[in-house]
C-alpha cells in the first residue's frame, strides 16, 4: 500500500480500493463534497434501476477518496503472502513478509520487520531503519521549488484518481442480486458487466472494461465492504509491461474502523501474468492488514526514534 508496486497493488488500481490512492500520494484533508442521499428502495420486482445504481457507485467512489484521506491519520501492519506455482498448478515457493506502515511527512512508508514468521537480522532491521531517515533527510532538506513541484504534481495525481474512481459508475451495467451479511452487516450485491459503449474520462479507465465483478456495498453507510473481480482479456500495464491474462482476479474486504472510515481488511490475488521479458508468473497473494492506529495529526516523525511535536 506504501510505495511497492506488487501486483496485488496494481491490481488494486485497476479495481476501485483505497489502495489505489495510497501508494506514495500525500492527500489533501481539505473537505470533500458533500454526499447526496439517494432513495434505494427496489421496484416492485426487487430491482433497482441503472441509474439508481449509477447513483449508488459514484456515492461509494467519493466516500472511496474520503477513506483515502483518512488513512492518512493511521498507522497500521501489513501482512503478505506470495505462493509461487508451476505449470501444474503445484506449490514452488511460499514467502512471507509483515511491514510497518507509518506516515512520515504525509506519505505512507513501509518499514519491513519480518520474513517467514521471524524478525529481521539486526542488520537488515538496520538497513530499514537507514531507508525510512533517507525519507525523512530528503523532506526535512526539501526546497521551497522542491516542494512546489512535488505538490504541483501530486495534485495532478490526485485529480488523476478521482476521476478514475468515478468513471467506475459509468464503465458498467450493473444487476442487483439481492442482499448478504459481510462481517455481520447488511449489504447489497451487485454484478458488474462491461458496458461496450463506455467512453473513458480518466488516463486508466481504459482498463475497466477488460474488468468483471461482483461488488458487496455495505447497506448502513454505502461503503464497499466486498469486491471480486475478475480478468476478461490480457491487459499490459505500466512501463515495465506487466501483462495480466485472462481468468486473474482479485478479492478485496474491507472493514469499519473507529466508526469513520472503511478499511482494507485483506487482498486476495490469484494472477496468471507476465513481467516485462521475464517468463510467465502464476502466483497468489494475500495480504492482510491489522492494528489499525490512529496517531494525533500534531506530531510528526524527525527521525528513526520519538516523535515530535510541531
Amino acid at each position: 500500500m506504501a510505495g511497492k508496486y506488487s501486483l496485488v497493488r496494481i491490481a488494486a488500481f485497476l479495481c476501485l480500493t483505497p489502495l489505489s490512492a495510497a501508494c506514495g500520494q500525500q492527500v489533501s484533508n481539505a473537505a470533500s463534497p458533500a454526499i447526496t442521499a439517494i432513495d434505494l428502495t427496489p421496484n416492485a420486482s426487487g430491482e433497482l434501476s441503472q441509474e439508481k445504481m449509477r447513483q449508488l457507485f459514484r456515492i461509494v467512489a467519493d466516500k472511496d477518496i474520503q477513506n483515502s484521506k483518512l488513512l492518512r491519520d493511521y498507522t497500521y501492519t501489513e501482512r503478505e503472502v506470495e505462493t509461487r506455482l508451476d505449470n501444474k498448478g503445484r506449490t514452488k515457493s511460499t514467502e512471507r513478509r509483515t511491514f510497518d506502515i507509518l506516515e512520515i511527512y504525509g506519505e505512507p512508508v513501509e518499514r519491513l520487520t519480518a520474513r517467514d514468521g521471524r524478525p529481521l537480522a539486526e542488520k537488515d532491521a538496520a538497513k530499514e531503519d537507514e531507508k525510512i531517515q533517507k525519507i525523512i533527510d530528503k523532506r526535512r532538506n526539501e526546497t521551497e521549488d522542491e516542494r512546489r513541484k512535488r505538490e504541483a504534481r501530486e495534485q495532478k495525481e490526485r485529480e488523476e484518481g478521482r476521476e478514475f474512481v468515478r468513471d467506475v459508475a459509468d464503465a458498467y451495467n450493473f444487476t442487483l442480486i439481492g442482499t448478504e451479511k459481510v462481517n455481520g452487516r447488511a449489504a447489497w450485491v451487485i454484478d458488474g458487466e462491461p458496458r461496450a459503449d463506455f467512453v473513458p474520462h480518466a488516463k486508466d479507465a481504459k482498463y475497466l472494461t477488460k474488468f468483471r465483478g461482483r461488488v458487496w456495498i455495505d447497506k448502513e453507510d454505502l461503503q464497499l465492504s466486498k469486491l471480486d473481480v475478475e480478468c476478461l482479456d490480457t491487459i499490459s500495464w505500466g512501463l515495465f509491461l506487466a501483462r495480466f491474462h485472462r481468468g486473474s482476479r482479485f478479492m478485496l474486504e474491507q472493514t469499519r474502523v473507529n466508526g469513520e472510515v472503511w478499511l482494507p481488511l485483506n487482498v486476495t490475488a490469484k494472477v496468471d501474468a507476465r513481467l516485462a521479458l521475464f517468463k510467465n508468473v502464476d502466483v497468489n497473494i494475500e495480504q492482510t492488514y491489522s492494528d489499525y492506529k490512529k496517531f494525533r495529526t500534531t506530531t510528526r516523525i524527525v527521525g528513526i526514534g520519538p516523535e515530535e511535536k510541531q
